[in-house]
């Protein structure tokens, strides 16, 4: 499975700032729709991430209030990213390795989308599922072979 088909199952839905927005807008953004980070873009650009671990950092270093503190000041702004080529293997592999909750995604300089641990957690699970409803189906309907009994050994002869 490839980063690709994460995306094409989540939806195209990207919240994003820019590096001038206060601390205070983006908190209440990440509020408002329930999520964990938010897309840095400037110009266009890919400049960073905001998660939940930048802005609570922030806020406890400023005492345990938001503050005036811009985006620019708070933000991860060299993230781990992927392309949606990326094996989804190597995906968990990356974000294990770096902490990393949230990836952007990546396809030269154009951002494709973001994907959360959930994302990746929740794909994982689900073909796993697939496939242990198609082994069950399978087993279910295991062809009998001539002479065989229910647990597979010779029926007795008569």
């Amino acid at each position: 499975m490839k980063v690709t088909d994460i995306l094409r199952l989540k939806g195209n839905t990207l919240y994003t700032c820019t590096p001038d927005d206060t601390l205070r807008q983006a908190v209440d953004t990440m509020a408002e729709k329930d999520i964990g980070s938010l897309v840095v873009m400037e110009h266009g650009d890919l400049v960073g991430m905001l998660t939940f671990r930048e802005a609570i950092a922030a806020i406890a270093a400023n005492g345990g209030s938001v503050g005036t503190s811009l985006v620019r000041k708070v933000m991860d702004d060299h993230p781990l990213t992927c392309t949606p080529a990326t094996e989804l293997d190597e995906v968990r592999r990356m974000m294990i390795d770096a902490h990393a909750r949230y990836l952007p995604v990546m396809e030269r300089r154009m951002l494709m989308g973001v994907i959360s641990f959930y994302d990746v957690a929740k794909s994982v699970v689900d073909a796993q599922d697939f496939e242990n409803r198609m082994l069950k189906a399978y087993i279910r309907d295991w062809p009998a072979e001539d002479g065989d009994g229910v647990d597979g050994a010779a029926k007795p002869s008569a």
